[in-house]
């Protein structure tokens, strides 16, 4: 039937990989989405012509990949999981194991928004502009009310915005992730008290309003290192660990 998951017999030395790789195209091709649940054992096993032992490694690989949960009880199964919060989790769990430094995150973030500031300054709508700027207007309120605890929620929620006017789905994702990683560094180490920080996002929407790329990605640049800037002395002092001191982040050509 058009418009179903492809299903097909299977003839493969390790069929549970094969069976991973059937699900991970029907989900790529959106005939699977987030939420959905997988035929049963029993009747994958069927369709695919294997072994309920291979469908069920197959489930157990796909699940330990974060793709898949599964569930028991009568409303039970095998349920596709959202990327977002998958992603999100995946590099959480980096970063408390201690593998992601405060280094190789504001390095990794400032040359991905070199990118998405490019693509929105080409991309971007008005409506965009008006969304970005609604965000800032939030921030500047909570910033002269003092109320920098809360400012954080907007002040980060701005990237999130920002990576939607790229209209790229697999950019949004990454900013997703990343500023979900960088919201967890700022509480455990303390938000940014850069008062300038209206200021700096409202002449880069101008710079992006004007599509000047270059001049939107130098504000941005610079206001990524003064914040790595303030984590880095804000770790310091406290002694965590989310940054190597022995290592330093080249900014200069980003």
């Amino acid at each position: 039937m058009e418009g179903q998951p492809d299903f097909g017999p299977i003839r493969s030395k390790r069929v549970f990989e094969e069976i991973c790789e059937r699900i991970r195209h029907e989900l790529a091709s959106g005939r699977l989405n987030p939420g959905d649940k997988l035929p049963p054992e029993r009747a994958l096993a069927e369709r695919f012509g294997v072994s309920r032992a291979a469908v069920r490694e197959a489930f157990r690989s796909l699940e330990m990949s974060g793709l898949l949960r599964l569930q028991k009880g009568a409303k039970g199964g095998a349920f596709i999981l959202d990327a977002v919060p998958t992603m999100r989790q995946s590099l959480q769990d980096v970063v408390s194991v201690g593998r992601i430094s405060l280094n190789d995150l504001t390095e990794a973030r400032v040359l991905i928004q070199e990118v998405i500031v490019r693509l929105a300054c080409a991309r971007a709508t008005q409506a965009d502009f008006a969304a970005l700027n609604a965000d800032i207007d939030r921030t500047e309120a909570l910033t002269s009310e003092g109320r920098l605890r809360e400012r954080l929620d907007y002040s980060i929620n701005f990237y999130k915005v920002l990576a939607q006017t790229t209209k790229n789905r697999v950019m949004i994702l990454t900013i997703d992730a990343l500023t979900y990683i960088l919201r967890t560094v700022i509480s455990e180490l303390g938000p940014h008290p850069r008062l300038d920080l209206v200021e700096s996002r409202r002449k880069f929407l101008r710079h992006l309003r004007a599509r000047d790329a270059e001049a939107a990605v130098a504000e941005m640049t610079d206001h990524l290192t003064k914040l790595h800037q303030h984590l880095v002395r804000e770790q310091q002092r406290t002694d965590r660990r989310w940054v190597e001191p022995r290592r330093r982040v080249s900014l200069a050509s980003a």
